[in-house]
């Protein structure tokens, strides 16, 4: 099944992070066109990744709220290994995902192989991510699309946009790594309590 889901593109959580493990022992990303930064940045989300997965701590009206699902949901992500957001925020994506397997399946695309998918989920008019797409199969439409970052992440960016005051992207990308570290996951997690109560 992992071997057809992979042909066609998609990975689950568990595929995905093998396959990231794989990029960085073998020194490359996600992407087809690479560069030095990439990989490097590819190597330092797996880190990421990794300690997010060992800290993370869903409260409990946040599990509440996953369990009550009641309809049957796929939850597509368009990401790629070397963007810095996906890895502060796909590990505890794909743990509110596992709290309910059996009406949550969760997959990830890679965003530079589906541009023609990503296109439709523009932010700003960017190919922001990562992009959560939730889609109620139940129902047959689309539940919610949720990305590329919490709404104050998302706020920092658009200041520094406005108005770098002297900040380098490299500047401006630590102080957003610096708010996901003091934020412990605590903003998504409200955010996604929120979507789950609006869809049941």
């Amino acid at each position: 099944m992992t071997t057809l889901l992979t042909s066609l593109g998609l990975y689950t959580y568990e595929s995905y992070q093998k396959k990231f493990e794989q990029w960085v022992q073998s020194q490359a990303t996600s992407s087809a066109i690479s560069s030095p930064a990439l990989v490097e940045y590819t190597k330092l989300n797996w880190i990421r990744t990794q300690r997010l997965h060992k800290t993370i701590s869903l409260s409990p009206k946040l599990k509440l709220a996953t369990k009550k699902i009641q309809n049957f949901y796929t939850w597509i992500i368009l990401t790629e290994a070397w963007c810095g957001d996906s890895a502060q925020v796909l590990p505890v994506i794909a743990e509110i995902a596992r709290l309910n397997a059996e009406k949550i399946k969760l997959f990830i695309l890679l965003r530079d192989q589906n541009l023609e998918l990503m296109e439709n989920y523009l932010t700003n008019g960017a190919r922001a991510m990562p992009k959560l797409i939730a889609v109620n199969d139940t129902l047959g439409k689309e539940a919610f699309v949720w990305g590329p970052r919490p709404a104050p992440a998302q706020s920092l960016l658009n200041d520094w946009k406005i108005n770098p005051a002297g900040k380098t992207w490299a500047d401006f990308e630590k102080d957003l790594h610096t708010w996901y570290a003091k934020d412990k996951t605590q903003t998504i997690q409200t955010e996604f309590i929120q979507l789950l109560e609006e869809m049941n």
